[in-house]
């Protein structure tokens, strides 16, 4: 029988949520019916999570990827030893805690380059501590790039039946409309139809969003959806990609909503940020918490698998049990797919 793939998980900062949902996904069944789970972080802080929490699992400090037991009620923790208890500060931007946090991330990446774990999920971190630690990034993202040396890499934000592959993220708005170029928006096409065929479309269907109001009505308001987005729609076109574009961006969502397309290539962050969001996010008034935080941030074009929650750290619910664990189930049942497709 195949082996299920090993995937290994930071445990994100240790003073934001985190560990907690890690220890949550973890002591759940169908995760361990899709992978070998691996945290990869700091078992006293695991073992405080579980505690918190009130759940009935044991920690497994190991070395290696090959020492875990990868059974139900145990969490195999790859102890990096890098935060003591007595230093954990929740709800707060520290530098040990950043610092903790980026040895999780490059020793998970390291791991998977070398063949020991078949993908990597990653639990959020604090761009603040990350940077206060002296690791000047701008997300997981960036580290990954500059870890695996991938110059050409894309987001992709993904539900069951929503996924969107960002042009540009991390950048101003003036800056993102710069970028909006032919050969990058066809470097994305190319990444989308590639990720959708591992994850299981035979026949990938994909939308393009235009830049401006409209897509430019006719130049009136800019010319980049006629200069630049159609030219590489119909060179992915040529190439026998199914791709459709520029579309104005108030309505290519409904229609990949409806069933029209399998994913939408867009310009800039909150292009794409906004409608999965309100698709995935789910506010409850009474409690003043989020009832529900869905969706998968992948990193397209890497050499390793990556996926990751798509929220925060959560500081002001840290350590207090509340956190939903719902985007880390999903980018870890995500994960697994996308690394038995990488082997087959």
């Amino acid at each position: 029988m195949e082996k299920k793939p090993i995937l290994g998980i930071t445990m994100g900062d240790p003073g934001g949520i985190g560990p907690e949902i890690c220890a949550k996904s973890l002591a759940l069944p169908e995760i361990y019916e899709t992978c070998r789970p691996l945290v990869v972080g700091d078992a006293g802080i695991m073992a405080n999570a579980v505690n918190f929490c009130d759940l009935d699992l044991k920690v497994n400090p190991i070395n290696s990827p090959e020492e875990g037991k990868y059974q139900l009620g145990v969490i195999d923790v790859l102890d990096m030893k890098n935060m003591p208890l007595e230093k954990l500060a929740h709800k707060q931007n520290t530098a040990r805690q950043g610092q903790a946090c980026y040895e999780y991330i490059t020793k998970a990446i390291d791991l998977a380059l070398d063949d020991q774990i078949d993908g990597t999920v990653t639990a959020p971190i604090s761009k603040a501590a990350l940077n206060a630690a002296g690791h000047h990034f701008a997300g997981h993202t960036e580290i990954y790039a500059d870890r695996t040396k991938t110059k050409d890499y894309a987001m992709m934000l993904a539900e069951e039946n929503f996924k969107v592959v960002h042009v540009s993220t991390h950048v101003s708005l003036r800056e993102a409309c710069d970028r909006v170029k032919k050969p990058r928006v066809l470097r994305c096409i190319d990444l989308t139809y590639d990720v959708l065929k591992r994850l299981g479309k035979e026949e990938p269907k994909i939308a393009v969003a235009g830049l401006n109001p409209h897509c430019g009505e006719g130049r009136l308001f800019g010319d980049e959806d006629d200069l630049e987005i159609l030219p590489a729609v119909e060179e992915a076109r040529a190439k026998g990609i199914t791709v459709d574009g520029p579309i104005p961006a108030d309505t290519v969502f409904s229609k990949m909503q409806g069933g029209m397309y399998d994913a939408v290539v867009v310009m800039y962050h909150d292009q794409g940020h906004i409608p999965t969001k309100v698709v995935g996010f789910k506010y409850d008034d009474k409690t003043g918490t989020w009832g529900a935080m869905a969706g998968v941030n992948l990193t397209l074009g890497l050499p390793i698998v990556r996926t990751s929650v798509d929220h925060g750290t959560a500081f002001g619910k840290a350590g207090e049990g509340r956190a939903n664990p719902q985007s880390l189930i999903d980018a870890v049942k995500m994960a697994a797919v996308l690394a038995k497709n990488r082997k087959a």
